[in-house]
């Protein structure tokens, strides 16, 4: 999500979005297993899509197939399809019904919606053992909503993240069925593959998640096939955009697509910025996997900010610039490395900023003491979406972000330079297109040195 420096970008400014946004309550999961699988589950899945777009991309439908393996020594009764494109209007009204929806199942037996239907249980037809696998079908129908949103409408453009039905995570804890808290993410899935065949009108450029091909379709239309390795969603975006292409010297296709108003300034100073930071974190993290990044620029999303999702980022771009090197940094901090977003929103978002300060050379010697109290007793860096949403969303920024990237240049001055770098690199490297948690994080801090990290944990509150 957006990041507050490096960009000159308002800390208020996020501060007052996220304080306005609506507040949700925490909804109830459906029933989960009576045992719990003992490894995150349904593993490598495999997305193919196919939809079509009505004349202006704000309508999609068609058919998805997922297939996936059961990684748990239990066998598996069921799968859940999270339709995250709901969260904010939940289940609609009979005039206006939600954003997404699923229909024709085949491959099992759905259930009613839940988690105010961002949540679509599966029943499978017989029980999935240990390494066998399955696949689902269904008819999806996406209606872009009309809001300036990652998935809502600007003028002409659509911007559709989080519209595709993706598979939810269970795992020794059981489903990770949280809901959309309204700010932050709650988002938590395996990294798999995805072929996205996007069938839409000829005027429309749709930048997309993955290596995209473009063929003729009927008259007026083109077929847009969109293919990606190893990531945890896929985003597209539709619209008149105007595009230009530049590689980095690290090898890296950085595509950039931006609306009429956008600032050219601003253009050329988030083309910049990226083309350092990628090959900068390439350095420091290991090289960026996916070939190419997509980058979506707008000048009119500041009511709602700056997004990451794989190989795409979406940009509230200003003539200064926008947050696009913490957006880029969550390629490998959610990307790569996974977490679940609504259990440990710090660990990508706190590792995204430092990385954004890192490659700006801010100043952070004194960033800790420069903090002053915490903002509560119960303020912590471990804390969950959960936490934030029951009456503490005026921490989320302060906690996150600011005392989140700060505890880690704390840690680097503890550590030392050399060798936090050297641990963050092994860290990626151990959960490399995995899911990694604050307990393996503190394991691998520990490893890089022989002094007790203890007294550091207690002080930064992890």
């Amino acid at each position: 999500m957006t990041s507050l420096s490096g960009w000159r970008a308002p800390l208020l400014a996020l501060a007052a979005l996220l304080l306005l946004a609506p507040q949700t309550a925490v909804a109830q999961a459906p029933d989960g297993p009576s045992v719990a699988p003992s490894a995150a589950t349904p593993d490598r899945p495999s997305y193919d899509v196919r939809l079509r777009a009505d004349g202006d991309g704000s309508h999609w439908s068609g058919r998805q197939t997922v297939s996936f393996r059961n990684a748990a020594r239990a066998p598996l009764t069921s799968v859940d399809l999270r339709l995250w494109g709901n969260g904010t209007d939940g289940c609609g009204a009979p005039d206006s019904p939600s954003p997404v929806r699923v229909g024709r199942v085949s491959g099992g037996t759905p259930r009613p919606l839940a988690v105010d239907c961002t949540a679509l249980r599966i029943e499978l037809p017989e029980p999935l053992p240990y390494g066998a696998r399955a696949s689902v079908s269904f008819d999806v129908d996406i209606a872009v909503p009309d809001r300036v949103h990652r998935f809502g409408k600007d003028g002409a453009y659509r911007y559709l993240g989080n519209a595709l039905p993706l598979l939810s995570v269970r795992d020794e804890q059981g489903p990770h069925l949280d809901p959309d808290v309204g700010f932050g993410e709650s988002f938590h899935t395996l990294a798999g593959d995805f072929r996205v065949v996007l069938d839409h009108p000829r005027a429309l450029v749709v930048p997309a998640t993955g290596t995209t091909t473009r063929r003729a379709g009927a008259p007026g239309r083109t077929v847009s096939t969109s293919v990606a390795h190893g990531v945890r969603d896929f985003a597209w975006a539709a619209g008149p955009f105007t595009s230009r292409t530049v590689t980095t010297p690290g090898g890296v296709r950085l595509n950039a697509y931006w609306t009429a108003t956008t600032p050219p300034e601003g253009v050329e100073t988030d083309l910049k910025a990226a083309v350092g930071s990628v090959d900068d974190f390439g350095r420091r993290f290991g090289h960026y996997p996916y070939g190419e990044l997509d980058l979506v620029m707008s000048d009119n999303l500041d009511d709602f900010g700056s997004m990451e999702f794989p190989g795409l980022v979406l940009l509230w771009t200003e003539p200064e610039g926008s947050a696009v090197v913490h957006e880029i940094a969550h390629q490998w901090f959610y990307g790569i490395v996974g977490n679940d977003q609504f259990a440990s929103p710090w660990l990508d978002e706190s590792f995204a900023q430092y990385a954004n300060q890192l490659y700006y050379g801010e100043p952070t010697a004194t960033c800790w003491e420069d903090q002053g109290e915490w903002p509560s007793d119960t303020a912590a860096l471990h804390r969950t979406m959960a936490y934030y949403a029951d009456g503490h969303r005026s921490e989320y920024v302060r906690v996150v972000y600011i005392r989140g990237a700060c505890a880690l240049h704390d840690l680097e001055r503890t550590l030392g330079s050399r060798e936090m770098a050297t641990m963050l690199r092994t860290y990626v490297r151990t959960h490399w297109l995995g899911v990694a948690t604050t307990a393996d994080f503190k394991h691998a801090a520990q490893s890089a040195t022989g002094r007790d990290l203890g007294p550091f944990w207690r002080e930064h509150r992890i």
